[in-house]
């Protein structure tokens, strides 16, 4: 009977843990924009990117947990959007789920060419808050200049692609 009670205790404490929600690593989804409509009730970002040098190749964008350890680390991201570029008034709309309210930050990359390799010189790139990005920094800036609070709802930001050509 006692291990019946401790097998017991064991998978309730394991349920319980279950239930908590983890942090999903590396989903590819959709641009759908209705998970950022009116009805409803998040959390999410609502993504204008904005000066497009082309409207040719493809758009990433990429939502990562505000941490100095995650942020732009191979695999780190939570959710990726792509695409083709395809602006309307010289940008581009998306919508970016995220696990929960907290700090996240999302990096984009216009591919010109679509070739899926990152060109210095010729692709551009962008980050929430907009920070400056340059050779000095190789196009990475801290998170701490990234970083943005979600609360419960649709956060609305903009983010302006940079080039260094």
């Amino acid at each position: 009977m006692v291990m019946f009670k401790v097998a017991m205790g064991l998978l309730s404490a394991g349920a319980l843990f279950a239930a908590v929600p983890a942090l999903a690593h590396g989903q590819e989804i959709g641009n759908d924009l209705d998970r950022c409509g009116a009805s409803v009730k998040g959390p999410a970002l609502l993504v204008d990117v904005r000066g497009f040098a082309a409207a040719t190749g493809k758009v990433r964008v990429q939502s990562y947990p505000a941490t100095k350890s995650a942020w732009l680390a191979k695999g780190a991201w939570l959710n990726r959007i792509d695409t083709v570029v395809r602006p309307s008034n010289g940008g581009m709309r998306f919508c970016m789920p995220v696990p929960e309210p907290g700090r996240y930050a999302i990096a984009v990359r216009h591919d010109r060419d679509g070739n899926g390799k990152t060109s210095i010189s010729h692709d551009g790139g962008g980050f929430s808050n907009n920070p400056a990005i340059s050779i000095f920094n190789l196009g990475k800036p801290s998170i701490d200049k990234a970083a943005v609070k979600v609360g419960p709802g649709v956060t609305h930001i903009t983010i302006k692609l940079q080039y260094m050509s």
